[in-house]
């Protein structure tokens, strides 16, 4: 495969990528398109394929880390691979734009630890616990929440 890094990425080739992922089953700490993935694992699945090999191994985690450890442990991830952009005109019900990767908290002043890629102004792709990597719309109880918003590196457009 040619170097996609050196190449750039659109928005849309970001989307077409994560879409082919839909009906991935969830796998908790899985990021095999076809055989499982958790949500991370989209998210990385994705970004091997624009970006190359990930820079870093991903250690264990729980289900539940975010409420073990309290801590941004997905934010400070993202920020060491993906470039941040301002969530809060996304919180505020500007249009998602396709493409950007959204984390999302759970629960009101708990860690993020929810990620979805953005396939539209109110839509997003994403996997989730006992169902399979799916595009879905938005809620407003979940648009409420995103925490934090990022690009992938060298976005052409």
């Amino acid at each position: 495969m040619a170097d996609r890094k050196s190449a750039g990425v659109s928005r849309a080739e970001i989307v077409a990528e994560a879409r082919s992922w839909i009906g991935t089953p969830y796998r908790h700490q899985a990021s095999l398109k076809g055989a499982g993935c958790d949500c991370l694992g989209l998210i990385r699945g994705v970004y091997r394929v624009f970006c190359g090999p990930e820079k870093e191994p991903i250690t264990p985690y729980s289900p539940n880390w975010a409420e073990e450890t309290g801590q941004e442990t997905l934010r400070d991830a993202a920020r060491r691979h993906l470039v941040e952009i301002d969530a809060a005109p996304f919180r505020d019900g500007e249009p998602l734009r396709e493409g950007d990767v959204i984390l999302i908290r759970v629960r009101d002043r708990a860690p993020a630890k929810h990620a979805a890629i953005a396939s539209g102004p109110d839509t997003i792709i994403h996997a989730y616990d006992r169902h399979a990597v799916a595009e879905n719309s938005l809620p407003a109880a979940w648009r409420r929440r995103i925490a934090y918003a990022f690009q992938f590196p060298d976005l052409t457009d």
